[in-house]
């Protein structure tokens, strides 16, 4: 194989510096090394895409492989094919002359071949007098050999984003019908809620998705779509379990009557800051705490109060709620508003509460008072993070928040 020199193309055709890059780092190829021609053919087929070449490119470059007479592509061998126009058209199915020449050019530009010209532009060999090729012009193959373990790593890496495509693709198919079953068996019931709200989220996930998804659209409509049915089991738990405290606190009370208990005295708040809390606490339900949403969805919907974590990031809850109290400074909430916030939601709902508040603070004139107003209805078992975060999700991707 001739190696180690830089040959210009003949005629019009320009010569560019990556043409020298790519015929200098021929000169660098392993001493002995060999590769089978049909292993790096489809190797180069499988990372067609990435090469940026056309299913006509592989046409004729399988007509150039075919010209090589060995299956085995040898650093010391004579890797140039000189084939007339004519036959290597013949070979790539009778492919028009244009069309031949353009796919030439791809195979150059994404460096699977090097041109070779001879003086006159014309392709041929020079053999010697033991009938040995001297020198041959044409198409060398050598950057095939230098790059085998290249292509090789190149149709791995398509074939595992085609793996992960068909998993993400399967799983986003699953997560739509468990989304589309759940809201339509929570309307069929009668579930509370405002399930019209959700089913118009749902539509609106799978109206985002293109007829022809990639890898990046088919993943994030999955993590959309994860988190939609997650907001939706989180309401049919949370309303489960505050039937469930209901038929027991009913119990519990029936108890209570029909108890025979002498002294009534024993059941009475001795003061009447003992009264205050006894009767908060009766009017507070018995249900489970709302549960928290996972933290990258909570810094998706509100991403603006990463800035006030410490060292202006969030990492994890405890940045978080640390972020919070200093939001809850920043918007005027008090101190007691915040901590009876804490006391009814918790405090990983608080913060994600007053996060969600500091994304709509252009539009809430009393952040205190939004957050007690949160707060009360909480304590009734009348709200829930999951809408607002949904709406904030829905807003960051369509643009700027809007009042109503």
């Amino acid at each position: 194989m001739q190696t180690g020199s830089v040959t210009t193309p003949f005629g019009r055709r320009p010569m560019t510096l990556a043409l020298v890059r790519r015929q200098v780092a021929l000169a660098d190829i392993k001493q002995g090394k060999t590769a089978d021609k049909w292993k790096v053919f489809r190797d180069a087929s499988a990372a067609m895409e990435l090469l940026g070449i056309q299913s006509n490119s592989l046409a004729v470059l399988d007509a150039l492989l075919s010209f090589y007479p060995e299956n085995e592509l040898r650093q010391d061998a004579q890797l140039v094919v000189f084939p007339s126009n004519a036959q290597l058209a013949l070979r790539a199915h009778a492919m028009a002359g244009a069309t031949l020449r353009r796919h030439i050019a791809m195979l150059v530009e994404a460096g699977l071949i090097v041109r070779k010209d001879s003086a006159n532009g014309k392709r041929y060999a020079r053999k010697g007098g033991d009938g040995q090729i001297e020198s041959a012009f044409g198409f060398d193959l050598s950057p095939l050999l230098a790059r085998s373990e290249e292509l090789a790593m190149m149709a791995q890496q398509v074939m595992a984003n085609r793996a992960a495509f068909r998993k993400a693709k399967e799983d986003l198919t699953i997560c739509r019908r468990d989304v589309r079953k759940l809201i339509s068996t929570a309307i069929e019931e009668g579930a509370e809620g405002d399930w019209q709200a959700v089913e118009d989220i749902y539509a609106a996930l799978v109206g985002r998705i293109p007829r022809v998804p990639t890898l990046a659209d088919v993943t994030a409509a999955l993590e959309e779509m994860e988190m939609l049915r997650e907001e939706i089991v989180n309401r049919l738990e949370t309303q489960k379990d505050s039937e469930n405290d209901s038929t027991n606190a009913a119990h519990i009370e029936q108890h209570i009557q029909s108890s025979k208990s002498e002294s009534t005295h024993e059941l009475e708040p001795r003061s009447r800051k003992e009264q205050g809390a006894k009767q908060s606490e009766m009017r507070r339900p018995k249900s489970e705490p709302i549960k928290a949403f996972p933290l990258g969805m909570v810094l998706k919907a509100c991403p603006t109060v990463a800035d006030y974590g410490p060292g202006g990031a969030v990492g994890n809850w405890r940045d978080l709620m640390s972020a919070a109290v200093v939001v809850r400074s920043t918007l005027g909430v008090s101190a007691s508003a915040y901590q009876e916030a804490c006391e009814v939601m918790g405090p990983e709902n608080a913060a994600v509460a007053v996060a969600c508040i500091l994304e709509r603070a252009n539009f809430i004139n009393s952040a205190g008072g939004y957050l007690r107003d949160l707060t009360r209805r909480a304590e009734r078992g009348e709200f829930s993070l999951g809408p607002m975060i949904m709406a904030l999700l829905r807003a960051n991707g369509q643009g700027s928040l809007q009042t109503g």
